[in-house]
């Protein structure tokens, strides 16, 4: 799913899980919203999203399993060190789709 640059990323996080059946959900405090935490947990989805500091009552978080998220972080790292995603230079969402699989396909072969 590709938003606009301007949009918050949690809105599309709910329509992007609505597909998948993951055990647990890794997100950073961007995504410590009440509404996605009862979504997940209605669907018995584990979250594991770190409280926000301005939350009157801090949740629980499993942190050694939050630590895990490091390796998708440390991808979209390597992927934007390709001019043509970092950039988007792309005006068509299913060529800058095919940029990023490009791409994917050569940081997994290298």
């Amino acid at each position: 799913m590709l938003t606009p640059g301007q949009a918050h990323d949690l809105a599309c996080a709910e329509p992007l899980i609505d597909g998948a059946d993951p055990g647990a959900l890794l997100a950073d405090k961007a995504y410590d919203a009440d509404t996605l935490i009862d979504t997940l947990t209605q669907r018995k989805i584990t979250p594991v999203i770190p409280p926000k500091a301005n939350r009157k009552v801090q949740r629980a978080c499993d942190y050694a399993l939050y630590c895990e998220r490091n390796l998708v972080e440390r991808f979209f790292n390597k992927l934007k060190h390709f001019r043509a995603i970092a950039t988007r230079y792309d005006k068509l969402a299913r060529n800058f789709l095919a940029g990023v699989q490009l791409a994917s396909a050569m940081i997994l072969l290298n």
